[in-house]
């Protein structure tokens, strides 16, 4: 490997947020209807991302960030590092997508099939 040579590899990124791995997978998921939905997928579904570096938004399950709350998934924005959210299983995720709204606007309006309120 030569030394001094770093490649970089461009993103479409404008945001992004971290979710424990290891929280999800003690709550089984712990989110949507059936509390079933780990809370990435949920985020994903519901600020409308799509996976990969060509999306415009992120969400990132990490394996563990070392916090390790009973009955909660530990979340980070990364435009906001200083501030760590634990979000109680469950929890109602318009109130999610709210907390990120101000760093991570929607890119599509809250449908009633996405089983959302409206804000």
């Amino acid at each position: 490997m030569e030394a001094g040579v770093i490649r970089v590899l461009a993103s479409r990124w404008q945001g992004s947020v971290l979710v424990c791995g290891k929280c999800s997978k003690k709550l089984a998921g712990g989110f949507g209807d059936k509390r079933r939905t780990p809370l990435a997928k949920l985020l994903r579904a519901a600020l409308g991302l799509k996976k990969g570096r060509k999306a415009d938004r992120g969400v990132v399950e990490v394996k563990c960030l070392g916090v390790c709350p009973k009955n909660a998934v530990v979340m980070i924005d990364a435009a906001q590092p200083d501030r760590w959210m634990l979000v109680l299983a469950g929890a109602d995720v318009g109130e999610i997508v709210t907390t990120l709204r101000g760093v991570m606007p929607l890119r599509r309006p809250l449908r009633v099939e996405d089983g959302l309120k409206a804000a």
